[in-house]
């Protein structure tokens, strides 16, 4: 049970039509509870202590920010999936739409500076949010330089545009103002949307008539996580309707769409402002932590080192932080060290945006966008996700199968190595395939035909179709990854440190970014096969250590008032 309520606990009653809550005493500041309350939780009390915990109903406020959050994937999905057959591919004559004609090369490492840059920059965003300007004021911010990115992209896609040379400069601006802002967002929002559920007890019994039940703060933030990353690979579907009409009509409509779908995040958070929850700011918390940390840099980065008493016993000085601040520094350490470890998790996930597509590419489509596949992951996401969430979880609770936050992300950089293993087999039999081999596309027998196909070249002799059980292998690793990765970020990070804990998320997305570009060398034909094989072994191989050295984390529950763990 998420926490021992016992006879002695204090009781609140609350006007829910005969309805009943009851909290540990600890959160209740002398409020005691009267004869005939006392009397209705000792008769109720020996049932609720045989329920297992339940989720929590969740207040408005979190569906808003859930919705507008969906939108704005929405957005980004309907601006980024037509990106790799943007950049690589030539305007007409090509067996993909293009604009820029660049390759897959150039391409791919546009790609991954793009993500990398999304990553890098939600450091700073992280800092003013919880330093001065609080969650949504930052997240509005970032909302309208993404607005501006994407309404660059938009002008400078169209057919006129593009005539006159602007496609190149107007991509780049974009890119650099679009990633900006998805970084501000990603920084804010996550943390945002936890912060609506601001119950701040663990655990509550509700009696409703017969009705009683244990509503578990961990397992309700554990389900909003998965709750938004279910909303989010919903709205990702936009990546089919985008490349559809990449193909049909032409970039710059689904670009038109991301844009308008951006405009109803900004709407949703603005006009519900005064709905929802603003946390306080913790003003000098960060900078204070940034000194200690400093401090503890220069003794060997020993945080014991850098603490109140120390410093007054080795150097007869007194330090301006407390020792609050230091269990802080340590624990928001421990919870970065999993974060910075899951790299190689994020460096597959990110094939899903680049290669993957062009692997489509070089097979045969049957008249199909190589970039809709990539749409069968969100599908699968959709799919498998309720599945997971309301079947796997609940059976391994009922079943004592430990499958704590770390055992569940040791589990999905497995599987994600396994699904890159999968793509090294079908890029194998890509290169075994005519009519060119290990040099798709690139051959004079590729030419089409004519009346075979309306596009201008074929890939080899292999149904696209062949790829499809990637898509659904990622599925299952990024449910038990990113819903857990932003579980920890929230709930194990200190107050005052929220945001820039989920900003070292993105900054571990980063990393993995820098190793792909580090791997554009063997990023093209024929290596392809290499390239997916060492992501598969980097994953598989990361996934054994990372659950050994912090397995016993998922011994440890945090309290949500003090942020201190306790076995």
């Amino acid at each position: 049970m998420g926490a021992n309520v016992e006879t002695e606990s204090a009781v609140e009653q609350v006007d829910t039509k005969g309805g009943l809550e009851v909290t540990e005493a600890s959160n209740l500041e002398g409020n005691q509870p009267d004869s005939q309350t006392q009397s209705l939780v000792a008769e109720c009390l020996p049932e609720v202590l045989e329920r297992k915990p339940s989720v929590d109903k969740l207040p408005a406020s979190v569906w808003i920010v859930a919705i507008a959050g969906a939108a704005e994937r929405f957005a980004y999905y309907s601006l980024s999936a037509p990106l790799q057959n943007y950049i690589q591919n030539e305007r007409g004559g090509s067996a993909a739409p293009g604009a820029l004609g660049l390759g897959q090369q150039t391409a791919t490492n546009l790609s991954n500076m793009f993500l990398l840059l999304q990553f890098v920059a939600p450091i700073p965003f992280a800092i003013v949010s919880d330093m001065r300007y609080g969650r949504q004021k930052t997240l509005m911010f970032s909302l309208g330089i993404y607005q501006c990115g994407s309404l660059i992209l938009l002008l400078t896609s169209l057919p006129i545009a593009l005539d006159r040379g602007a496609g190149l400069p107007g991509l780049i601006t974009a890119m650099v103002l679009i990633a900006i802002g998805v970084a501000g967002v990603k920084a804010t929002l996550p943390p945002f949307l936890v912060d609506q559920y601001n119950r701040p007890r663990e655990a509550v019994i509700k009696v409703k008539g017969s009705k009683t039940h244990v509503a578990d703060r961990a397992l309700t933030i554990q389900f909003i996580t998965n709750m938004f990353f279910w909303l989010t690979n919903l709205a990702a579907l936009s990546s089919l309707a985008s490349t559809w009409i990449e193909k049909e009509v032409d970039f710059w409509a689904s670009y038109l769409m991301g844009f308008i779908s951006l405009f109803v995040t900004v709407v949703l958070i603005y006009f519900w402002k005064r709905k929802l929850v603003s946390m306080d700011t913790q003003g000098s918390v960060l900078p204070l932590s940034l000194r200690a940390l400093w401090c503890a840099a220069r003794h060997r980065f020993s945080l014991e080192a850098a603490s109140p008493d120390s410093q007054r016993d080795r150097h007869g000085r007194s330090v301006p932080w407390d020792f609050r601040i230091i269990d802080d520094l340590r624990q928001t350490l421990t919870v970065c060290r999993v974060l910075l470890f899951s790299a190689p998790f994020y460096l597959a996930y990110i094939q899903i945006m680049n290669n993957l597509i062009s692997q489509a590419g070089q097979m045969r489509l049957g008249g199909i966008p190589n970039d809709t596949m990539q749409v069968w992951n969100p599908v699968a996401c959709i799919v498998l996700g309720p599945v997971i969430q309301r079947g796997l979880f609940p059976l391994l609770r009922r079943s004592g199968v430990p499958f704590g936050p770390i055992v569940r992300i040791s589990a999905a950089c497995f599987i994600m190595g396994a699904a890159m293993a999968y793509a090294a087999g079908v890029q194998h039999m890509i290169y075994s395939r005519g009519p060119c081999y290990s040099r798709p596309l690139q051959c004079p027998e590729a030419a089409v035909r004519e009346g075979a196909s309306s596009q201008g070249t074929l890939g080899n002799d292999i149904s696209v179709w062949v790829q499809m059980p990637v898509w659904f292998i990622l599925a299952v690793a990024e449910i038990l990854g990113f819903a857990t990765i932003s579980e920890i970020a929230y709930e194990q990070a200190p107050k005052g440190m929220k945001s820039v804990v989920q900003a070292v998320t993105q900054l571990t997305a980063g990393l993995a970014a820098v190793l792909g570009i580090a791997l554009s060398p063997i990023t093209k034909d024929p290596t392809l096969v290499i390239l997916y094989s060492v992501i598969a072994g980097l994953t598989v191989v990361a996934a054994f250590p990372f659950w050994f050295y912090f397995r016993t984390l998922d011994h440890k529950k945090v309290d949500p008032d003090t942020n201190s763990q306790q076995a």
